[in-house]
């Protein structure tokens, strides 16, 4: 079977490319079409970031190369099938491209077919936009952080006094003279 997929760079632009390539690829083949369809030169990291469907980031990642964070090796760009990780049902993943810039794309299966015979792949279906010189900037936000209490410890009037105890002579904690010596 043939996946094909529209990968969206994350710009108000619209710039994308729309790539077709074997389900059973895996997904080192689809970063290097990607990098390919962009123009970039390959020689940054990236990874893949599992997401919902209203394409919010989950935690599991799939990067280029083997970090060794898991037993038994984690799960790489390499050894991971794209049919693995995308299908009818689970059509959306996100792709961070260089993470001293990070490019990011949205990249969308939009379509199962049947695989045409003369056709090789990954092939470049369409373009459209002109990647920009830098990358988009991006407008991180997050929820403010409460200053409450939220387990109760603490009270509300503080008093200095409480802490008197760090300022007492190290002398009172009966440590032996001669103590550095050991250390010498």
């Amino acid at each position: 079977m043939v996946y094909k997929f529209r990968i969206i760079l994350d710009t108000e632009e619209d710039i994308f490319r729309d790539i077709a390539i074997l389900s059973s690829d895996t997904l080192e083949d689809l970063h290097n079409a990607i990098v390919n369809a962009f123009g970039f030169d390959g020689m940054e990291a990236a990874s893949f970031y599992a997401c919902d469907d209203k394409w919010t980031q989950l935690e599991e990642e799939i990067s280029l190369f083997d970090m060794g964070d898991e037993p038994g090796g984690s799960k790489t760009m390499t050894n991971t099938a794209i049919n693995s990780v995308l299908d009818e049902e689970n059509t959306k993943i996100i792709y961070v491209y260089d993470f001293l810039n990070m490019w990011t794309f949205f990249v969308e299966l939009a379509a199962i077919e049947e695989r045409e015979s003369g056709v090789t792949y990954p092939d470049l279906l369409f373009s459209h936009g002109i990647l920009p010189d830098n990358v988009p900037t991006k407008n991180f936000s997050s929820t403010p952080v409460s200053n409450d209490d939220i387990y109760g410890e603490f009270d509300d009037d503080y008093n200095s006094e409480d802490f008197d105890m760090f300022d007492e002579d190290i002398d009172d904690f009966g440590f032996e003279e001669g103590f550095e010596d050991n250390w010498n």
